[in-house]
């Protein structure tokens, strides 16, 4: 194998298919990143797989003899990323398992593996597909993608639940405390190729672990980089065990989450006796300020609805530490409840996802779900149980 490669596109793939290297590989091969280089189409391409999330990615190159190889991944992205912004020639020509890397700045071998140990990553033969906007994918996944679970043991809530529909898309997430749901408009393609192989699906719904989908944000981010005039759809892949997400040339591979979601459209209230908008911005700033003393005692933030004089105060009592009060003016609609208490953590997290100036702010009981939408902009419906005032 030999090909020649230029040094800030190796690097940049690299560091894109490393994010899927185990950090405690279950075998020695799934340390290692596989190349492998085709002379007839002149493409280079890159495998990473932890036998749960994989990535695909490939590139230009000059391929004088294909081949296949497999390299250890921090090593070679070590290297490589270092390395001055100039052609950069591989190959394996010492045999004994070594790889020759060659730069205008010097001479690196790296010891390496067969690639026919290396697990191939799982194909969909006859699963379904689906072409989605990466624009209403980025816009649903950083509204939901924050309010997954980090815990393990609670598996589906690990994950993004996404329900596809004849003319929309819809995000939920939720880590039992607080619930997050996201709709976008789907579109079917932007041409008769992309609608000849779009499925026409009613409802169907898939919950994809929320590590994977960060994983597709960078993706789409990097592919959508000063393309501002086109829009890239996404093609999505599916059957009962697994997803595939294709950009360009680029794919994702992971696993479903099994299991039932939870029925997350029963929680949300149809009716309040409370509403208050308020200026996004100012309200972030404030419990932001105020978190300073919560991170002190719990993370709990107290909230007194003053109808009277419309404004909504927010205070922390630490013990030993301090006191906050702030005060800022909203609009006031409703009598009750007067007091509520929520975790600071949770309420700033879910603003800083609105991408509005105004917010609104609807509740019921002191311990009952209060939901927050931005006014105007994302269709994002941000649901957050309020923690139980002790007198």
């Amino acid at each position: 194998m030999r090909f020649i490669v230029e040094q800030e596109k190796l690097s940049a793939n690299l560091s894109l298919i490393s994010r899927a290297i185990p950090s405690r590989p279950t075998h020695p091969i799934l340390s290692n990143i596989l190349l492998e280089a085709n002379s007839e189409t002149q493409q280079l391409s890159l495998t990473a797989f932890d036998l749960s999330l994989g990535i695909y990615t490939s590139m230009n190159a000059e391929v004088e003899v294909g081949g296949k190889f497999t390299l250890p991944a921090k090593l070679l992205n070590d290297i490589v990323s270092r390395l001055p912004n100039s052609p950069i020639a591989l190959d394996d020509t010492e045999g004994e398992s070594i790889i020759t890397l060659t730069s205008t700045s010097g001479r690196y071998q790296v010891r390496g593996m067969s690639a026919e140990e290396y697990p191939a990553l799982p194909n969909i033969e006859e699963g379904e597909s689906i072409q989605l906007p990466a624009d209403a994918l980025m816009e649903g996944l950083k509204g939901t993608l924050f309010a997954t679970s980090p815990d393990e043991t609670k598996q589906v809530l690990t994950g993004v639940h996404l329900k596809i529909q004849s003319d929309n898309l819809e995000f939920a997430s939720t880590d039992g405390h607080r619930l997050a749901v996201v709709k976008a408009e789907q579109l079917n393609g932007s041409d008769e190729s992309e609608a000849t192989s779009t499925l026409e699906i009613e409802d169907f719904e898939v919950t994809i672990p929320a590590r994977a989908l960060r994983e597709l944000e960078r993706m789409i981010a990097s592919a959508s980089t000063g393309k501002e005039e086109s829009k890239p759809l996404v093609k999505l892949r599916f059957d009962e065990s697994q997803v595939i997400f294709e950009i360009g040339n680029q794919r994702l591979n992971s696993r479903k989450l099994e299991g039932s979601y939870p029925a997350y459209q029963q929680l949300i209230p149809n009716q309040f006796l409370n509403q208050i908008n308020v200026d996004r911005r100012n309200f972030l700033g404030a419990l932001e300020r105020i978190a300073v003393l919560a991170s002190q005692k719990n993370d709990i933030v107290k909230c007194t609805i003053d109808n009277d004089n419309q404004k909504i105060s927010l205070s922390v009592e630490a013990a030993d530490v301090g006191n906050a009060l702030e005060s800022l003016s909203a609009q006031v609609s409703g009598d009750e409840p007067k007091e509520l208490a929520f975790n600071v953590k949770y309420l700033m997290e879910g603003l800083k996802v609105f991408n509005t100036s105004e917010i609104q702010i609807q509740l019921n009981a002191a311990t009952s779900p209060v939901i927050l939408n931005p006014l105007g902009g994302l269709k994002m419906t941000y649901l957050v149980m309020p923690v139980q005032l002790r007198n």
